[in-house]
């Protein structure tokens, strides 16, 4: 020991916040610790949250033509979070994008205030950009079988193990209701093969769900890991790549926008358009809406009552094209 105390010495990770003066960046830095341990939010949240953070500061260091500091946070207008807002909307950025921009921010100014670093009231004075709702995208069964099969008509170049990967993958998208990251964080000795029918999956903010898995699928894994020419150790990812190391999402996503060219499908069809599939097929067979939000790990049941909404709009869009009076005037 040092006798030094942590808050005291500047934090290297402060240097990344730059505009912000060296207590105020030891401060962001000290909060990230805290939504990365006690809160424990997801790396993308948590690196979304940092690079907004960040951005933010940048913007108040060249609107204010000086560093900022706990003090000159404390003194923001609604007009300065305006313009910030305004500079983002100037930049491309969408409302889904500030909501998410200003809930870190907030949670940002949350800290500093249980820490009695400063009182930041500006975020309590604006109103929240309205997010339009965007109901997910779900294939129909007949295409999201197809596309979760990993097969077309083309001639398959890949080699069979991972080709045979791949469809291990995608049936576990469709056939779990899967997030792609949940799927390649399975280790091998969870691998669903065999008698082991369901899955133990940590999902958003480190929320732990069980997952059944279907025959089909745990037959698609059973024969990815019999062609799969490595040794996989228990304690490692079950879906590897072609040196070995852990599998990028970003393969899945190229293997299914190659999928979707060959099988006639919209640039809609992504790894997690079969996540919504799952869910909305569910719902339409008469699943329970309890049971859906269990399964998909979602906190709240509002988030999973999106799907009502597209079961709906469907049954609607069927009956304006089946029923004889649905165009007459």
């Amino acid at each position: 020991m040092n006798g030094k105390d942590e808050t005291s010495a500047p934090d290297s990770g402060a240097l990344a916040f730059q505009g912000a003066d060296a207590q105020l960046a030891q401060a962001a830095v000290m909060w990230r610790r805290r939504l990365a341990g006690e809160r424990r939010v997801s790396p993308l949240t948590l690196d979304a949250y940092t690079r907004d953070l960040r951005q933010f500061l940048t913007f108040l260091a060249e609107r204010l033509d000086a560093s900022v500091g706990l003090a000159g946070l404390s003194e923001l207008k609604p007009g300065d979070l305006r313009a910030f807002r305004a500079r983002r909307r100037e930049q491309g950025v969408g409302s889904r994008s500030l909501l998410r921009q200003l809930a870190g921010l907030r949670s940002f100014a949350r800290y500093l205030g249980r820490e009695h670093l400063a009182t930041i009231g500006v975020f309590d004075k604006v109103r929240t950009p309205k997010n339009p709702r965007v109901l997910p995208k779900a294939l129909p069964a007949v295409k999201a079988r197809e596309l979760a099969s990993g097969e077309s008509d083309e001639g398959e170049t890949r080699p069979p193990w991972i080709a045979a990967r791949d469809r291990a993958v995608l049936a576990l998208l469709y056939g779990a209701g899967l997030r792609i990251s949940e799927a390649l964080s399975i280790r091998r000795a969870q691998a669903p093969v065999g008698a082991v029918d369901s899955l133990r999956i940590i999902g958003k903010g480190g929320k732990t769900r069980a997952v059944p898995v279907i025959i089909p699928a745990r037959k698609m894994v059973e024969t990815y890991l019999e062609l799969c020419p490595f040794a996989l150790p228990a304690d490692g990812p079950l879906f590897v790549g072609a040196r070995r190391g852990p599998l990028s999402p970003r393969i899945i996503q190229l293997t299914v926008e190659r999928l979707r060219g060959a099988l006639g499908l919209p640039d809609s069809a992504t790894p997690h358009a079969l996540r919504h599939s799952f869910a909305t097929h569910l719902l339409g067979r008469g699943g329970d809406l309890r049971s859906i939000q269990e399964l998909l790990g979602h906190a709240s049941l509002s988030t999973t009552q999106i799907y009502t909404s597209i079961d709906k709009a469907r049954l609607f869009e069927a009956y304006l094209a089946s029923h004889p009076r649905a165009t007459s005037r």
